[in-house]
C-alpha cells in the first residue's frame, strides 16, 4: 500500500524505540553485568510479550510495573542476582532514554505544516511525562494518550480508536508512526495508516501487509507530507 498524504490531518507517534532509544540501557546495564546486550534484548522481548499476552488474560497492570517483571525475568535467565536498589536504578533508566537525533526538527516541521501531534504509547503517564521532558517535545505535541487510559496494550485495536477518538480525528485520517512492526499491524488494523520508522535498515517482516510508508528518520516522513 501506499501513504495518501491527501488524507493525513493527524500524526501519531510510538515513544519507545521511536522517538527514543531503548537500546540506551544497555549502558546503565554495563554496570551491572558483564555482557548487556543479550540481557537488554530478552527483557525488551519479554516486556512486549508480557504486554500482548496480558491483552488475552485479563492480567494488565502500569506498562512501568510489567517492564520490571520482564528486566527481572532476563536478570534470572541470564544468571545475575542484584540486590532491589540495582534493579530499581537499571529500570529508572527508562526515564532518561537517549532521544534519536531526527525527532525535534523532523517533528518542529510537521507541526509548522499544521499537523497536530501525538504520542500512543504502551507506556504509563508517567513514564510518558518523563519521555516528553527528555526529548525536550512538549511544545510540539497536543497530547500524549497512554494504554493505561483504556488498560489495554498494542496492537489491540481498541487502544487505536480510544486514540483517534482522543484526538477528534476520523481514524482513516490519521498517520501512526512506529519503529514497531506490530505496532504498524496494529494501527492499520484499526484504520489507520501506517509508517514504519527503519532505523537499522532490516527487512520488513513477511507476515500481514506492507506498511503504507517506509522512512529511515523523521525528516523523510516531513518530506512525504509536503512539510
Amino acid at each position: 500500500m501506499t501513504l495518501d498524504t491527501s488524507r493525513v490531518e493527524t500524526v501519531t507517534f510510538d515513544s519507545y524505540s521511536t522517538i527514543v532509544d531503548v537500546d540506551a540501557v544497555e549502558s546503565v546495564l554495563a554496570d551491572h553485568v558483564s555482557d548487556p546486550e543479550p540481557v537488554s534484548a530478552l527483557w525488551r522481548t519479554r516486556s512486549l510479550e508480557y504486554a500482548m499476552v496480558s491483552n488475552f488474560v485479563d492480567a494488565y497492570q502500569p506498562f512501568y510495573e510489567m517492564n520490571r517483571d520482564a528486566m527481572e525475568y532476563a536478570l534470572a535467565v541470564h544468571g545475575v542476582d542484584l540486590s532491589a536498589d540495582e534493579k530499581d536504578e537499571i529500570l529508572s533508566a527508562y526515564h532518561d532514554l537517549d532521544v534519536f537525533d531526527d525527532v525535534r526538527d523532523g517533528m518542529a516541521r510537521l507541526v509548522e505544516a499544521g499537523f497536530e501531534l501525538y504520542v500512543v504509547s504502551n507506556g504509563n503517564p508517567e513514564m510518558l511525562d518523563s519521555m516528553v521532558r527528555g526529548a525536550e517535545v512538549g511544545d510540539l505535541l497536543t497530547d500524549t494518550i497512554s494504554a493505561d487510559e483504556v488498560e489495554t496494550y498494542k496492537p489491540a485495536a481498541e487502544l487505536y480508536r480510544h486514540a483517534a477518538a482522543r484526538t477528534g480525528t476520523p481514524i482513516d485520517r490519521i498517520a501512526h508512526v512506529s519503529a514497531g512492526w506490530f505496532d504498524v499491524h496494529g494501527a492499520m488494523h484499526a484504520g489507520m495508516q501506517g509508517v514504519w520508522v527503519d532505523r537499522k535498515g532490516t527487512p520488513w517482516e513477511p507476515f500481514g501487509d506492507a506498511p503504507d510508508l517506509t522512512v529511515e528518520t523523521f525528516h523523510d516522513l516531513a518530506d512525504e507530507l509536503g512539510a
